[in-house]
């Protein structure tokens, strides 16, 4: 092993993968995950101050943005567009920027990561502001555009952080909170796509999730602020109605239709019975 090579470019102890039977391959890459779970915990003090300062922020009507390139990018894009409809807040509110934009979330964009200037370059459409987060995702902890979103946002007195999976990088310097899960050597050399990309979507479903909870979207453990959006939707904020409040079926999907909200049905149901 080379020990001049950051974690995430070091060889992993399974090799000469080609000569592996499909068990064997499989045994190897589930294996290979118990290196997720620890380098995870180790990030939970700084996930948790990160998100304390976030939730701040967002009270006060700050957003989130993520930064990313690559699969880092594709992942902070995913997470912010699953918020919208899990917590009914406005798309707005979390917003995803990959370099080289919209396009390479499925086509690459070559050299977008080494821009410096890119990230701050694309956040001034949305004119951020000093309530607003810039959390930059680099599982190698060098990505030139997030290191220099998250300069520049920082300059500009946003609050930084920062996804890594590598230990001290550039990214981590730059950052105000720095989440570094060091998730080792992946199975194939150098694809992050794989422990360093299972680390980072576990890190932004804690950040969103525990950040939306404590704006209260959630109530006991239930997204009573869900788009009902199509048909297991709507049979999901039924039953949330039924348990909150014991309707019946009818009346409970009588109350979402007129609301259009689990919370306000659920609110008008038990203003009712209190009348």
């Amino acid at each position: 092993m080379n020990f001049d090579l950051p974690p995430t470019e070091q060889t992993g102890p399974i090799r000469d993968l080609e000569t592996l039977s499909i068990a064997e391959l499989t045994a190897g890459m589930q294996s290979s995950l118990a290196a997720v779970e620890q380098a995870v915990t180790n990030a939970l003090p700084a996930a948790n101050a990160l998100i304390e300062a976030l939730v701040q922020r967002m009270k006060q009507g700050g957003r989130l943005f993520y930064i990313g390139a690559g699969t880092s990018g594709r992942l902070g894009v995913i997470d912010a567009s699953e918020c919208p409809p899990t917590f009914g807040i406005d798309p707005g509110v979390v917003i995803g920027l990959i370099a080289g934009g919209d396009g390479a979330l499925r086509i690459a964009v070559e050299g977008a990561e080494d821009n410096s200037e890119g990230a701050w370059s694309d956040l001034q459409a949305f004119q951020p502001n000093t309530m607003d987060t810039v959390l930059g995702i680099a599982a190698s902890g060098r990505t030139p555009y997030v290191i220099g979103g998250l300069q520049q946002a920082r300059d500009a007195g946003l609050l930084t952080g920062c996804i890594a999976c590598n230990p001290d990088t550039e990214v981590e310097r730059v950052a105000e909170y720095a989440l570094v899960a060091v998730t080792g050597p992946e199975f194939i050399t150098g694809s992050t796509r794989l422990n360093a990309g299972t680390a980072t979507k576990l890190l932004l479903n804690m950040i969103t999730t525990v950040t939306m909870i404590q704006l209260g979207h959630v109530r006991g453990s239930q997204m009573v602020d869900m788009r009902p959006s199509n048909k297991k939707l709507v049979e999901r904020g039924v039953r949330m109605i039924i348990e909150a409040t014991g309707l019946d079926a009818d009346r409970a999907l009588s109350l979402l239709s007129s609301t259009g909200s689990v919370r306000a049905a659920i609110d008008q149901a038990i203003g009712d019975a209190r009348a």
